[in-house]
């Protein structure tokens, strides 16, 4: 585990390296709008500019495998109006692929949250992938902010060790039993306060989930059988925070969506700095989806994931 660890953060730095490389040399920008655009120190880019060139990574040109990375982000960030995206290589194993993507997602926000700062996290196994990774590699502790009823989606998982984050949980089920236990919910003082943190958190990390017989909010039980039917047959592609989008990313009307314990996603899409992390040939339609209905601004994903969702 350590080793793969070590192989992902070289992998991360690489990739950095790759990308101040590019818009220094390839994209004319100055050290200062490079250090803007990547979100890191002016000090940083140097660094990482000069390990470029000792490493040989510049060479007149960058690396072929590199230079298709960069090519793939530049033009998901351009399809999508993207802030930024971030790719991984595809794992050899497909079921490290929510690790990879969840480990590579907790170095990029590593690398841009400010000390004492709060960070928004939705319920789903990359999410909570990404909350341990954070929570186990962090100097300082990290404040975390549930984006959604469901006290156990955040909880630290059996292997995670020394887990440290600060956690503010909104004291609630994902989906309530009725319309209006979901209404008293909201009215509750002690979810208004969580609430209250979600505009003044300075990142927001969301999993994409697919509309699947395995997916995390129906093995949970949050979602019934019945409910799963009428969202598939009414269009249902895929969800963020419950809330089930069809294939143009527009949210479905359904009983359902009144009973969520979440924000909804006119909210999501008004905050800054909006992080989805999935990936993987399931989610291909869904992540489509949400990035369609631009919920996103930063989206970290796979090579594999990113050229499908450039062929969509």
């Amino acid at each position: 585990m350590a080793q793969e660890q070590q192989g992902l953060h070289l992998n991360y730095e690489e990739a950095l390296m790759a990308r101040a490389a590019w818009y220094y040399y390839y994209g004319n920008l100055t050290q200062n709008q490079i250090s803007e655009r990547l979100g890191l120190t002016r000090m940083r880019v140097m660094r990482l500019l000069d390990k470029a060139r000792v490493s040989g990574m510049v060479q007149f040109r960058i690396r072929s495998g590199d230079e298709r990375r960069m090519e793939l982000e530049q033009n998901l960030m351009t399809k999508y109006d993207l802030q930024d995206c971030f790719l991984v290589p595809a794992p050899l194993d497909k079921n490290d692929i929510n690790d990879n993507v969840a480990r590579a997602a907790s170095m990029y926000i590593s690398n841009r949250i400010p000390e004492d700062a709060f960070i928004n996290i939705g319920y789903g196994d990359t999410a909570g992938r990404v909350l341990n990774h954070l929570a186990r590699s962090s100097e300082g502790t990290i404040s975390c902010v549930s984006l959604t009823g469901g006290v156990s989606y955040y909880l630290p998982n059996a292997s995670s060790g020394f887990f440290n984050s600060k956690l503010y949980l909104i004291p609630a089920p994902l989906i309530a039993s009725s319309e209006e236990m979901a209404a008293a919910i909201n009215t509750e003082q002690s979810v208004r306060e969580i609430e209250q943190l979600i505009p003044l958190s300075v990142m927001t990390v969301i999993g994409i989930g697919a509309l699947l017989e395995d997916a995390t909010i129906l093995r949970s039980g949050a979602l019934s059988s019945g409910d799963f039917l009428f969202l598939k047959r009414n269009g249902a592609i895929g969800d963020i925070l419950s809330h089930f989008l069809d294939a143009d990313g527009k949210e479905l009307e359904s009983p359902l969506e009144r009973r969520v314990i979440s924000p909804s996603l006119t909210t999501i899409a008004a905050l800054q700095n909006v992080i989805g992390v999935a990936a993987g040939p399931s989610k291909v339609a869904a992540i489509t989806a949400v990035l369609r209905g631009h919920y996103l601004n930063i989206l970290i994903t796979d090579e594999d994931t990113a050229e499908a969702l450039l062929n969509d």
